[in-house]
């Protein structure tokens, strides 16, 4: 088959296909006499299998070694499960990121009616929150046993209407 057909039953662009040639992912096509590549129907299940990793979140990097254990004759599950495991661990981070934004950006929504108005050059909410870094890169998930993130007031805090402190202009 060509590379269009290919592309077609695979659902990418023909270029994606000479991409992936060129990064070591699919092997070199034999050529017909007209020059033109053919390929066969190994080449579809190792495409299908590509774009079914990249949705799982693998990089083309990862997806290349997994072929290339497989080559050697090695099993590469061993190595796809630790891939998943490292994805996993920046999941959760990034959840528990979002979450704390989430927060912190319901605070701000809370406060914006009650910020200086017309002191701003363009947007109040935006200029009182400032340009420093937020401590939320280095602020650990606040879980209990395992069980849902939870905010300061309901681990017995003061409750209090105002945005947490990294949100104040200095």
């Amino acid at each position: 088959m060509r590379i269009g057909e290919l592309a077609r039953r695979v659902g990418v662009n023909p270029r994606t296909v000479r991409f992936y040639e060129g990064m070591g992912l699919l092997p070199e096509p034999a050529r017909r006499p007209s020059g033109y590549r053919e390929y066969r129907e190994d080449d579809v299940e190792r495409l299908a299998f590509v774009k079914t990793a990249q949705r799982l979140g693998l990089s083309l990097t990862e997806i290349r070694e997994i072929i290339a254990l497989k080559a050697r004759g090695e099993r590469p599950c061993a190595y796809v499960l630790s891939v998943l495991d490292r994805q996993l661990v920046d999941i959760d981070q990034r959840l528990a990121e979002l979450v704390a934004l989430r927060a912190d950006l319901v605070a701000l929504q809370a406060q914006a009616n009650r910020l200086p108005a017309g002191r701003a050059r363009y947007c109040g909410i935006v200029e009182h929150v400032g340009l420093r870094p937020t401590p939320r890169a280095v602020r650990p998930p606040r879980a209990v046993c395992g069980g849902p993130l939870q905010r300061a007031q309901d681990l017995g805090a003061p409750a209090t209407d105002a945005p947490p402190d990294h949100l104040w202009a200095r």
